[in-house]
């Protein structure tokens, strides 16, 4: 395995004590400071702990120690910190075509047998229709909730028995309602 050596300059170590000792900042963050300042090997240290003790006082890996002191020589302060972001770019299944057949599959009847549109259900009719090759209830799940469709769920007027169309009418606006004729 290849050694790295972390050295680091004056104005690194201050920056780095300050981060540890004031203000907010991510734990992650925080542990990776203490890492690089106790393996520094730059003439501004006073004394340097070993890995082993280092591992053992903030109780971590050795693995964690030597991917920080990896990241710090090869891709600076700012990556050793923080870390790398993300590089993977995720592909858009589903395109506004999709989303219009979507929104109209889940407003149609449903299939014979089942009072309302499931998400998996869903989910396997579009792809039976071949308006997507494969896709999940979840992907399904937020394009409905984007266009703010629940077909999941049925709203409408229950009425107690005890009461009658006219406490309807009362409740409501009263457009559509039958006159109860006294």
């Amino acid at each position: 395995m290849k050694i790295y050596t972390v050295t680091l300059t004056k104005d690194e170590r201050e920056a780095l004590g300050a981060l540890t000792s004031k203000g907010k900042h991510k734990s992650q963050k925080v542990l990776n400071a203490l890492i690089l300042l106790g393996c520094d090997e730059g003439e501004y240290q006073e004394r340097r702990s070993t890995n082993e003790v280092m591992a053992q006082v903030l109780n971590i890996s050795m693995r964690k120690i030597d991917r920080v002191k990896k990241r710090f020589v090869e891709e600076g302060l700012e990556v050793a910190l923080n870390g790398r972001k993300g590089s993977r770019i995720y592909a858009k299944k589903a395109d506004g075509d999709f989303e219009a057949h979507l929104v109209a599959l889940s407003c149609s009847e449903p299939p014979e047998g089942f009072a309302r549109w499931s998400l998996r259900l869903l989910a396997d009719k579009v792809v039976e229709l071949e308006y997507i090759d494969s896709i999940s209830h979840e992907t399904i799940r937020s394009i409905l909730k984007k266009n703010e469709i629940k077909p999941w769920q049925r709203k409408g007027w229950v009425i107690p028995p005890e009461q009658n169309a006219n406490t309807v009418c009362e409740y409501g606006n009263g457009v559509g309602c039958l006159q109860a004729s006294v």
